[in-house]
């Protein structure tokens, strides 16, 4: 029997970690590394702030996590302008 793209059960996968020299695939982990990254980052932020208590406690720790963003923004960016 042939295989064809995409039949189902493959027979012979492809083993992703001993693939060498492929640009696209590199750029496309790369590119789900970063969303995974920024979705468990944004979902503890949510996790934070869903265990507070009250409205005002709430909108206190969107303000604290919007300080913290801001402040880690403008070390890093700082940082650029020393090195770069």
């Amino acid at each position: 029997m042939s295989e064809r793209p995409g039949q189902w059960p493959v027979d012979e996968p492809v083993d992703l970690d001993t693939v060498e020299g492929d640009d696209q695939g590199a750029r496309h982990l790369q590119l789900v590394a970063e969303q995974a990254r920024f979705h468990v980052t944004l979902g503890s932020i949510r996790a934070d702030l869903e265990a507070q208590p009250s409205e005002v406690c709430l909108r206190a720790a969107a303000r604290r996590w919007q300080q913290a963003i801001t402040q880690l923004a403008d070390e890093l960016g700082q940082q650029l302008k020393n090195t770069g």
